[in-house]
C-alpha cells in the first residue's frame, strides 16, 4: 500500500513537467514561424476569410510597399469553396475576383504557388496591404522556404496594381487623371 501512495505522489510531481514539454507540432511550428519572420513575413493568428469559419487560423503575410498597394482578391481551395464560385486554376476558386485583370507578370508565380501549396493551404488573399496565405502550417521551415521566391515574385508583380488606381495617385505614384 505504501508503494502505491509513493507512486501516486511521484506521478503528481512529474505530471506538471510533462505538461510543459512542447508537443511535436509545437517543435515544428516554432522554427517555421521564426524562419518566416526572418524572411520578412508577418505571421498572425486571426479568423480567415472563409465562410462559417470561427476559429483563428495562421496567416502568413507578405506586405506590399506602402506607396505601391496591391489588388484585392481572395482565392479559396476547392475543398472549402462552393461550386457557385468561379474556378481560377489548379483546384482554386475566386471568392473575390480582382476588379481589373491581374498583370501578365503575376500569372506565372501565381500558378506556381497554387499548384505547389500544401493541401492545408486554404486561402490566398490579397489586399492593398499585402498577400496572405491562410494555412494550418503542415510543413517545416525548410519546405516553407521553397515558396518564398514565388511569393516574392508574386508580390513584386502585383505591387502597384490596386483595384482603385486613385490609391496610387494618393501616394504620388500614378498618372494624374485626364479631364474628359
Amino acid at each position: 500500500m505504501v508503494w502505491v501512495v509513493i507512486a501516486i505522489a511521484l506521478m503528481l510531481m512529474v505530471s506538471p513537467v510533462l505538461w510543459l514539454k512542447p508537443s511535436p507540432r509545437q517543435r515544428r511550428i516554432v522554427p517555421l514561424r521564426k524562419a518566416a519572420r526572418e524572411a520578412g513575413v508577418t505571421v498572425k493568428l486571426e479568423k480567415p476569410p472563409l465562410h462559417g469559419e470561427t476559429t483563428a487560423m495562421p496567416g502568413y503575410r507578405w506586405d506590399y510597399p506602402v506607396e505601391r498597394p496591391g489588388p484585392r482578391f481572395v482565392l479559396v481551395r476547392d475543398s472549402e469553396a462552393s461550386e457557385a464560385l468561379k474556378p481560377c486554376l489548379a483546384g482554386w476558386r475566386w471568392r473575390i475576383e480582382p476588379l481589373r485583370p491581374l498583370p501578365q507578370a503575376a500569372q506565372a508565380p501565381l500558378e506556381a504557388l497554387l499548384t505547389r501549396l500544401p493541401q492545408d493551404a486554404l486561402v490566398l488573399e490579397s489586399s492593398e496591404h499585402g498577400i496572405t496565405l491562410w494555412w494550418w502550417e503542415s510543413q517545416n521551415a525548410e519546405r516553407f522556404g521553397t515558396y518564398l521566391d514565388d511569393f516574392r515574385r508574386l508580390r513584386e508583380s502585383l505591387a502597384g496594381h490596386p483595384d482603385r488606381p486613385e490609391r496610387l495617385r494618393a501616394f504620388g505614384a500614378g498618372p494624374a487623371p485626364t479631364p474628359e
